[in-house]
């Protein structure tokens, strides 16, 4: 039967577990043939491939460092070459790594800044040459790049915001190609990073409209519209899906 991505290729980095494991899923479900990245998490890629195989669709994995321009790149490359094109890039691997300005240490500044913001950028230039008209270029932000409650997170709020930027830059630069460009930012979402339990937990439920943390598949869903041919007409935008977080 076809599908929304039926003959489409996707890359997703970071792409073995939480929100982006349930967007190759996802997107898999959709019809597209996904490659994706992983650091870690062999077991978990391997299951992931071996799972969309069997319900009919088509997967590979690659193991790649995103903060490794070169690794990163090629991963991009093989994937076209084994796939024949790429046209859905998901950014989402990322990193939180907490601290108040006093005692955060310049290593995790500059590892944040290299998976959030460097690793974005490359990957827009690196799937350039294999991406024609109706591209989708998606970046996995977060709401806390427009508002931060709690202390701690200066830097992964830095990097998110850089996005903002980066994405309506971008959508002007390849608006002319027929290609998208936009970021998903969730709020709170139950994962091994930020799973839906404990006193911080409570803490955000309390400030946000809907008090609970999202699913990995919700956010999935919003990233499956922004990659379908009805979000041709949606570029440069920062779509926010965070139960009223930001509200």
């Amino acid at each position: 039967m076809e599908t929304r991505l039926s003959q489409k290729v996707a890359f997703v980095t970071g792409g073995a577990r939480g929100i982006g494991a349930a967007i190759v899923r996802r997107l898999a479900n959709e019809g597209a043939a996904v490659a994706f990245t992983y650091q870690s998490s062999a077991a978990g890629a391997t299951q992931l491939v071996a799972e969309i195989e069997k319900n009919g669709g088509r997967a590979i994995a690659f193991k790649a460092d995103v903060a490794d321009s070169s690794a990163l790149t090629a991963a991009i490359d093989e994937a076209a070459r084994v796939l024949g094109k790429i046209d859905i890039l998901v950014n989402n691997a990322g990193v939180l790594l907490m601290g108040t300005i006093d005692s955060y240490s310049l290593e995790d500044f500059d590892k944040t800044v290299a998976v959030n913001v460097r690793a974005v950028f490359v990957g827009a230039k690196a799937v350039l040459p294999h991406m024609g008209q109706g591209g989708r270029i998606i970046n996995i932000g977060s709401c806390n790049a427009e508002r931060i409650p709690f202390p701690g997170a200066s830097a992964y709020a830095m990097s998110k915001s850089a996005l903002l930027g980066l994405v309506q830059g971008l959508a002007r630069d390849l608006g002319p190609k027929g290609i998208t460009v936009n970021n998903v930012q969730p709020g709170p979402v139950n994962t091994d990073m930020n799973p839906e339990s404990g006193e911080f937990a409570t803490a955000l439920h309390g400030i946000m409209a809907i008090g609970r943390h999202a699913t990995a598949e919700e956010i999935a869903g919003m990233v499956a519209y922004v990659a379908s041919p009805e979000a041709g007409f949606v570029t440069g935008a920062s779509l926010t899906i965070d139960g009223g977080f930001n509200a």
